[in-house]
């Protein structure tokens, strides 16, 4: 239920951002030893994230999203998907990220190189947007989902997180439920596989001659003695 719940946290045809827009990636996972860091391949997720920076300071709304690589085709797909175009796109200087300028973006590199050489700038003060962001969605993560985010659930768990940031400010939060459940029966079907093996493995573990309570899934009341079935 609560998978569906998220799934309609993302509302048809929203307005991507727009304006000046820091654009980044992080991996989402625990600790994983042997990873050598940076964009590294290993069981973490790599995961972009945009957040606009409106003037004179402060943070806007926020995507996330789930990447399979660091490549240009994967980052140019992420920042079309979810920036405006026309709009002003803040990355570091990764290779991936050449080319925006002529998918009809203002693109602004900023050197982490550059940046380590110049005295008082530190490097991961270049996007700070960003690393905000990352650093608070990992923190919620890891309070609310004890940092268990798998990479087949990783999206609804995004979702949810952007939907919370960018929604922070509301003053109506009944309003912000109600529109959230108006949006459930439109909203994705997920699979009722799972409900079936717990239904079968309550079977097995409650024996042949239990049955189930109607309505309660995965909760078995002992059959009478001497019950008859008809």
């Amino acid at each position: 239920m609560l998978h569906r719940l998220r799934s309609a946290l993302v509302r048809p045809g929203r307005d991507r951002l727009n304006g000046v827009v820091e654009v980044d990636e992080t991996y989402i996972g625990g600790a994983e030893s042997g990873l050598a860091g940076g964009r590294a391949p290993g069981k973490k997720v790599l995961t972009g994230i945009a957040v606009e920076v409106p003037e004179p300071r402060g943070f806007g709304r926020c995507r996330m999203y789930p990447l399979a690589d660091a490549s240009a085709r994967s980052l140019h797909a992420f920042v079309k998907n979810h920036v405006e175009p026309g709009s002003k796109v803040v990355t570091d200087g990764w290779q991936g990220y050449s080319g925006l300028g002529k998918l009809g973006y203002v693109h602004e590199r900023r050197s982490q190189r550059a940046a380590r050489l110049r005295d008082g700038e530190r490097p991961d003060e270049l996007l700070p947007a960003v690393h905000r962001v990352a650093s608070l969605a990992k923190r919620w993560l890891m309070g609310t989902h004890q940092g268990s985010a798998d990479q087949a659930h990783l999206l609804s768990y995004l979702n949810e997180f952007v939907f919370r940031f960018n929604r922070r400010r509301s003053r109506s939060r009944g309003m912000l439920f109600f529109r959230v459940l108006e949006r459930v029966p439109s909203a994705r079907m997920r699979s009722r596989r799972p409900i079936a093996i717990s239904v079968a493995r309550t079977r097995r573990v409650a024996g042949a001659g239990a049955r189930l309570r109607p309505g309660v899934v995965g909760h078995a009341m002992p059959r009478k003695p001497g019950l008859l079935r008809l």
